[in-house]
């Protein structure tokens, strides 16, 4: 409640580090995602495989990630914004490979329709966000750190989803 009192409106719940060093389970994230929700916030809920598996296991396991978080309240998913993420993705030297991401990213959109929006992490960034045509942005970690970095992804931001009238650069 004091976070959306400061004028926050979206809360990170459930990312691999979290669930790898503090011990957050699926029980847990979903009593933070009820919380954030009370609160008025929007949970941004990282879901991610955490080895290499085909598209369709991938999207298995996320799925029952979003539905673990929403604590059986699938009305609670339009709530979310999703933050796929492959664990084994966090801190590589390259992303997962955007034929993959969309393929994961389309296979938990035909379950969840348009429910909610799914961007995507794990290593992302400049270069990427064009060629992942099924996700709605990106999740940027480490490389956001590097201000080149950052400005190089939003201008890719603009020229991939402002109308094509607009020709602002971020640089």
């Amino acid at each position: 409640g004091m976070l959306a009192e400061l004028g926050v409106s979206l809360v990170e719940i459930g990312h691999a580090e979290r669930r790898a060093m503090f011990g957050e389970d699926d029980d847990v994230v979903a009593l933070k995602v009820r919380g954030a929700v009370d609160a008025g916030l929007t949970p941004l809920l990282c879901i991610g495989e955490p080895g290499r598996v085909s598209p369709e296991e991938a999207a298995g396991f996320c799925l029952r990630q979003v539905h673990s978080a929403a604590g059986g309240d699938d009305p609670l998913i339009p709530r979310l914004v999703l933050a796929y993420e492959p664990v084994w993705a966090i801190g590589a030297d390259r992303p997962a490979e955007p034929a993959y991401v969309n393929a994961v990213v389309e296979l938990i959109r035909e379950r969840l329709g348009s429910a909610c929006p799914v961007i995507y992490g794990g290593s992302a960034g400049p270069g990427l966000l064009p060629q992942l045509t099924a996700a709605d942005g990106l999740f940027l970690g480490r490389f956001a750190h590097d201000a080149a970095n950052l400005g190089r992804v939003l201008d890719e931001a603009l020229q991939t989803f402002a109308p094509a009238s607009s020709s602002s650069s971020c640089s």
